[in-house]
């Protein structure tokens, strides 16, 4: 590597954001010391959105189109991603050129007053902009008043905190990584709330030509992790579903066998069909159980939902 090589790195602004990719750049300098980056900021069609309810807003690539476009005109050169809101089918021309280690995947549930989902009194207002969220809440608590948040984490936890919502479900790798830990009144067993897709893991997109780029990239990439959400992103593709479906997974890795959950569930809470298997490929475990999951009634599911 010519050691005044420069990488021009895409990110969206808020904070979280921000974060993930220096954290990237961090990773990347400590591998290759004569690496110099520079962060190049994007406001993406999700973050001007971000009045409107997220199932309203909808299409793919909501918060990594402009991103998207800005690789492929050579404007930047690599782009730092929340794996959960990247679309399971990579844009032609580009390639994911690394996958960082995971941060804690589950979700977790914010709330001044410190109730626990179990706890939350009847009728409470919960607030989420997500419809696998709003499911996985109401099979647990029929009775919650469910009620759509957006905004960047700040802005979610202000909303809460002035008493908007009752609680909040929010990632709990964003609040870890923003150090809000305590924040969390919760983190919620996923035997109860179950991951988007590819939850708490960074996925750093480059062009897929792009030979040095993708080479100065393996210096961060987490093989492991890499394996447990191309399951869970399988299980998504095999359902045809994008990041707005009602549809969770989470993979775990041990002795190189792959394990993994999968969950298609109606809004409302009155469906839920889960699946779960392993394997040591993480394309065809997806696959199979995406395969299970509509034999057992996801069809109908996400018929519903269409």
């Amino acid at each position: 590597m010519n050691p005044t090589h420069t990488l021009t790195i895409g990110s969206r602004t808020s904070k979280l954001a921000l974060w993930q990719t220096n954290h990237i750049v961090a990773l990347l300098k400590a591998a290759w010391p004569g690496l110099l980056c520079r962060v190049q900021p994007f406001v993406t069609r999700g973050d001007q959105t971000l009045h409107i309810p997220l199932p309203q807003v909808g299409g793919k690539g909501l918060f990594t189109a402009e991103l998207e476009e800005a690789l492929l005109a050579h404007e930047i050169d690599l782009a730092v991603h929340s794996l959960k809101d990247l679309p399971v089918a990579d844009t032609p021309g580009l390639a994911l050129g690394a996958i960082s280690s995971r941060a804690d995947a589950r979700d977790a549930l914010v709330c001044p007053s410190g109730w626990t989902l179990e706890t939350l009194p009847v009728g409470a207002v919960v607030g989420t902009s997500s419809t696998r969220r709003q499911a996985q809440l109401l099979a647990a608590r029929p009775d919650l008043a469910i009620r759509s948040i957006r905004g960047n984490v700040d802005t979610r936890l202000r909303k809460v905190q002035e008493g908007e919502y009752d609680a909040a479900v929010l990632a709990a790798a964003g609040l870890l990584r923003l150090e809000l830990a305590g924040a969390i009144s919760q983190r919620l067993p996923l035997a109860q709330m179950l991951p988007a897709p590819g939850q708490g893991a960074l996925a750093v997109q480059c062009r897929a030509d792009d030979a040095l780029t993708l080479s100065l990239l393996q210096a961060v990439h987490d093989p492991t992790t890499q394996a447990a959400v191309s399951a869970e992103r399988a299980f998504l593709a095999g359902l045809g579903g994008g990041c707005a479906a009602p549809i969770a997974a989470y993979a775990a890795v041990s002795a190189g066998v792959i394990h993994l959950q999968g969950l298609v569930a109606a809004p409302d809470g009155t469906q839920l069909v889960r699946v779960a298997g392993q394997g040591e490929d993480a394309a065809a475990l997806g696959r199979q159980l995406a395969q299970q999951a509509l034999t057992a009634g996801a069809q109908e599911v996400l018929a519903r939902v269409a």
